[in-house]
């Protein structure tokens, strides 16, 4: 009787070729994810690009609430996902005031 296992390079490559969950999906786990490791609710996703080892989003999230609102403290997060969502690695890329548009945007 011989054993056949399925090494980690193959696994990734299997997965990468298996279209897996839905985006909506992704974004819903990576997400609630995001929130339990950082204690930040995210406010909502900007960017979803694929990468070699799954998906890059750019979260957005509330850092320091402010009254009045457009005062608030807000920060951009990329976020490192796997193909079913799980959260690999994230980083600050930006903190910002609501409201405020970065420099050169003319919407």
């Amino acid at each position: 009787m011989s054993e056949h296992r399925t090494g980690a390079k193959d696994g990734a490559a299997e997965r990468r070729r298996d279209p897996g969950r839905s985006a909506p999906e992704r974004i819903r786990t990576a997400c609630a994810q995001f929130a339990e490791l950082t204690g930040l609710e995210p406010e909502s996703v900007s960017a979803m690009t694929r990468t070699e080892d799954g998906w890059e989003l750019r979260i957005e999230v509330v850092e320091l609430e402010r009254v009045p609102e457009t005062m608030s403290l807000l920060a951009s997060y990329a976020v490192t996902v796997g193909d079913e969502g799980d959260v690999l690695a994230y980083e600050r890329r930006r903190r910002y005031t609501r409201g405020r548009a970065d420099p050169g945007d003319s919407r």
